[in-house]
């Protein structure tokens, strides 16, 4: 089973980068899909087992934050990879166009109130760096915020913004949120063949609007904004991962290795029961174990309707 470097698709704390430098349709050391099916289906049962005991733990929060291009496999990557976990104790939450409530407030606003708790996963598919990529290439976002006067065109937004999430993200690590962040990197090549596929295939049909055909004319513009989002926001704390993602089934295998590698390093373990609550439960059972058949038949009868 070949063993993945995760560091080769970390985003170095305070460098510029250049996604051309990342490789689309890198599948690291796997061959094939074949190939990395073993370490998928490891990883995916290694995930609900360290997921029990992060549930019960209540020590961290985990937030998995997903951003990429349309097309790119978001939710694809959080179907597959969270397929074995225990849904109780984990949150999907999608972030599309600002409702009318959600713009009276500030941008961070809509997804801080769904952060998760301790002991939960919350995944954001999409999230507030929306405002740090979305509303760079097409101004008309900001004009929707209603921000305050001077605000749209300072010199200063977008480094007051990048400043903000790097504060905000290091509030939640030094209180128990661990952050992972992935972007699903995918070529222009590979983003139209998938786009066509929405249209050739009758149950993707409804996954394809005019607006992801729109937003291809704006391409470069997008990388452009998205490569200095992620060497501004790519912390100590909360580093970026980009992950190539023109093979659907590579991008799966690394966002999962990521994720079991991050969470074993907490070193969790259940719950230690003390000596006096372990006599309680004894207690417990020996109640349950003289239970008989005629307890049952002394319960008080149901009053007929």
């Amino acid at each position: 089973m070949s063993i993945m470097n995760h560091k080769d698709l970390m985003v170095k704390p305070g460098r510029d980068i250049g996604l051309a430098n990342f490789d689309a349709g890198s599948t690291g050391t796997f061959h094939t899909q074949h190939h990395a099916q073993a370490k998928l289906q490891s990883d995916i049962k290694h995930l609900a087992e360290l997921q029990e005991v992060f549930y019960a733990a209540e020590k961290y929060a985990l937030l998995i934050i997903i951003q990429g291009m349309d097309a790119a496999g978001k939710d694809g990557a959080i179907k597959h990879v969270m397929t074995g976990v225990n849904p109780q104790g984990v949150d999907v939450n999608s972030f599309k166009v600002p409702s009318t409530v959600e713009l009276e407030h500030d941008y961070l606003w809509r997804t801080t109130k769904v952060l998760p708790p301790r002991g939960r996963i919350g995944i954001f598919n999409r999230s507030y760096y929306e405002e740090l990529v979305v509303a760079r290439v097409h101004e008309s976002v900001l004009e929707n915020e209603d921000l305050p006067p001077g605000t749209i065109g300072s010199p200063d937004l977008w480094k007051d913004r990048f400043e903000d999430v790097n504060a905000f993200e290091r509030h939640m690590t030094r209180n128990g949120t661990v952050i992972l962040k992935f972007f699903l990197h995918l070529s222009n090549d590979e983003q139209r063949k998938r786009l066509l596929k929405r249209i050739d295939t009758p149950e993707k049909n409804w996954k394809l609007s005019a607006s992801d055909v729109h937003e291809r004319k704006f391409w470069n513009s997008y990388q452009r904004v998205y490569e200095e989002m992620l060497g501004h926001t790519s912390t100590e704390w909360a580093p970026w991962y980009v992950i190539p993602a023109d093979h659907k089934w590579f991008s799966r295998v690394a966002v999962a290795s990521i994720i079991v590698t991050k969470l074993e390093a907490l070193g969790l373990t259940f719950p230690q029961v003390s000596d006096e609550q372990r006599a309680h439960l004894a207690a417990l059972g020996e109640q349950l174990a003289n239970q008989v058949e005629k307890g049952r038949n002394q319960e008080p009868e149901l009053i007929s309707a």
